[in-house]
């Protein structure tokens, strides 16, 4: 069940275990894992944790396309991913067995609801006969569990309606698991009775689902033992579990203060990004505005006009948002504001599979704009630095006077792991100025205000308020005449001002970390790069490869465009370059065709992220090939 394990006074210590609970879509499975994590965190381990979303909103029930699933990995040490391969597999129906028995481990452990396999719900899913009463499950531990009527039983004395009673098996099965793996039961019982106060026979129900699968657990001699996971060493602070949508949202709220500039989000709801609204639109107390716009283009007009009016401005979206936005994203680079443009990718192209994680935008963030609009590109690794990226992006779009384009996706926006509230002291200063008086002379002697003079370090433009006395000025879409910002078609000026806009954002190499390079530095056979969400999967790659004695380093990308400015000295160190992608190989060809090196992609669209077993083969290859 995990790699070592131990017994004290009757109960298996495990140093890790990955759970998968699984159900219909209506079954609260994101919730029942939602809640296992938090009373992980709660006790102390480390955790990365994996939700998976139904394609379809409203498929039907008993049916594979509806299975909703929630992965979580607790450990007592650093881990980085939400595992390769559950141990245990909690399936509330034949569907979710159907659906995802092939992810556990060989000899893993099933629990099952066996009320739910009754004739009609396993030939929705597509059985012949019963798992449960076959030899189909043979190579596994199997627990069955009456879930749904024991916790109708448990209900019984409330006044609860046997339908509502079996909403709450979920809380059975949650109470299961908690005394299985000695969660603490307080936090579960003190969040249902928080959220449901407003409901008393929802949370009765759920408070009495929950303690009878716990007493089930205890006293029905049914399962070989208990285990303890015990808590990991981390670094010493205050932590609170965060996905990557959260941290972003809270990443962009410390960076509004920071700058001490109003923040203003203009969005329109898309899938996975429209948690970051919700989110926002909680803080009015920090002086966050939201508007929850008509379409995505309404959604970055808005933002602009608040980048114009001197607010950190910000839009979110994903992939098939971002090309609705590429026209104005072009104007904001035509009109030198800062602005950050929130890519949460997702599987496509067009609608795509909007509940499944991609990372196949990267080339429409370098590219996919109308002429030359070089655009700076950031990229979180992990939920927790989500809330770093946004900081950075923030910091780049307000000191270069430019739109950022930010790449999460899927996996990272929904996950979750521990986060360690940083320090307020130690975030970057990211005020800035704002015009107050005119910065040139006419020919006749006269003050005026010319938009378009630059610092000479970063290249950024004056940005002034409108409104501020003595500062009129014009911008627009239409070239502007370098320094004056007047119209201009001059074809001389036009290359300047395309020369200037690309030289800002090719400058921002100066200003950022250079690659860092881990493992074997100085003489490894094969180096693999990553940027994204790979960053996990990678790391635990790597070490695996190099516990086997393989001369493996890695490296990982934050910023994209540029790249850092020793990337290519670092390619080119070593004889192969290999990068795992959640595409067929986009940065793979950015470096191919930038660094000149044998950089080879390891891809995948699966609507899945990386495993770290996935990669680790794909080195054991390259490296032999």
């Amino acid at each position: 069940m995990a790699d070592t394990a131990e017994h004290v006074h009757g109960q298996q210590v495990l140093d890790r275990v990955i759970i998968r609970f699984a159900g219909d879509s209506g079954d609260g499975m994101q919730l029942t894992g939602d809640r296992f994590t938090s009373a992980s965190a709660l006790f102390g381990n480390d955790l990365a944790t994996l939700p998976v979303f139904p394609a379809e909103i409203r498929a039907p029930a008993g049916t594979l396309a509806g299975v909703s699933a929630f992965q979580v990995h607790i450990s007592d040490h650093p881990i980085t991913t939400p595992g390769d391969a559950p141990n245990v597999l909690v399936a509330m129906n034949p569907a979710a067995l159907r659906s995802e028995l092939h992810t556990l481990e060989p000899g893993g452990v099933v629990i099952v609801n066996t009320d739910a396999f009754e004739a009609r719900n396993l030939a929705k899913a597509g059985y012949d006969s019963n798992p449960l009463e076959d030899d189909s499950l043979k190579a596994y531990t199997v627990y069955e569990v009456p879930m749904t009527s024991l916790t109708k039983e448990a209900c019984a004395d409330l006044d609860v309606k046997p339908r509502d009673a079996e909403r709450s098996k979920n809380f059975f099965a949650l109470g299961v698991i908690s005394w299985m793996y000695t969660r603490p039961m307080e936090p579960t019982l003190e969040w249902i009775a928080g959220k449901f106060a407003g409901k008393p026979a929802v949370l009765a129900a759920n408070t009495a689902a929950f303690k009878a699968g716990h007493a089930f657990g205890e006293t029905a001699e049914l399962f070989e033992s208990t285990y303890q996971v015990r808590p990991a060493t981390l670094e010493p602070g205050t932590y609170t579990s965060i996905t990557g949508n959260t941290a972003l949202a809270w990443g962009l709220v410390a960076a509004s203060r920071q700058a001490e500039l109003p923040l203003f989000l203009g969005s329109y709801p898309i899938t996975p990004a429209s948690d970051i609204l919700h989110e926002l639109s909680k803080h009015k107390n920090f002086g966050v505005r939201t508007l929850q716009a008509e379409d995505e283009i309404a959604g970055i007009g808005s933002a602009l006009g608040a980048a114009f009016g001197g607010h950190l401005a910000v839009t979110t979206t994903s992939g098939p948002g971002v090309a609705l936005k590429s026209e104005t994203m072009g104007l904001a680079v035509s009109l030198e504001l800062p602005l950050l443009v929130i890519d949460i990718q997702r599987g496509g192209p067009s609608t795509g599979l909007p509940t499944k994680t991609e990372a196949a935008d990267l080339l429409m963030a370098m590219y996919g704009r109308h002429g030359e609009s070089p655009m700076p590109i950031v990229a979180p690794r992990s939920p927790a630095d989500c809330f770093d990226a946004a900081v950075e992006a923030a910091r780049i779009a307000l000191k270069y006077r430019t739109p950022v384009m930010l790449l999460s996706d899927g996996y990272l926006a929904n996950s979750s792991e521990p986060w360690r509230l940083p320090d307020v002291s130690t975030l970057p200063d990211l005020r800035t100025t704002f015009a107050t008086e005119p910065n040139h002379v006419d020919d006749e002697g006269n003050p005026e205000f010319w938009p378009y003079l630059r610092d000479p370090d970063t290249l950024a433009r004056d940005w002034a308020i409108p409104g501020t006395p003595g500062l009129m000025h014009r911008i627009g879409g239409i070239e502007k005449q370098d320094g004056s910002g007047n119209i201009s078609y001059d074809p001389a000026n036009h290359q300047r001002m395309v020369d200037l806009r690309a030289a800002k954002v090719a400058g921002i190499a100066a200003d950022i970390p250079e690659v860092a390079v881990e493992g074997d530095v100085d003489d490894a056979e094969l180096l693999v790069l990553g940027w994204g969400s790979t960053w996990g999967a990678i790391d635990g790659a790597v070490d695996r490869a190099r516990g086997q004695g393989l001369k493996v380093a890695r490296a990982h990308l934050t910023h994209l465009n540029p790249f850092p400015s020793n990337l290519g000295d670092v390619l080119r160190r070593y004889p192969r370059v290999l990068v795992p992608e959640m595409n067929l190989g986009q940065l793979s060809l950015l470096v191919r065709a930038e660094f000149l090196v044998d950089a080879r992609p390891l891809s995948k669209v699966r609507g899945e992220p990386f495993t770290a077993g996935e990669i680790e083969a794909a080195i054991r290859e390259e490296i032999s090939r």
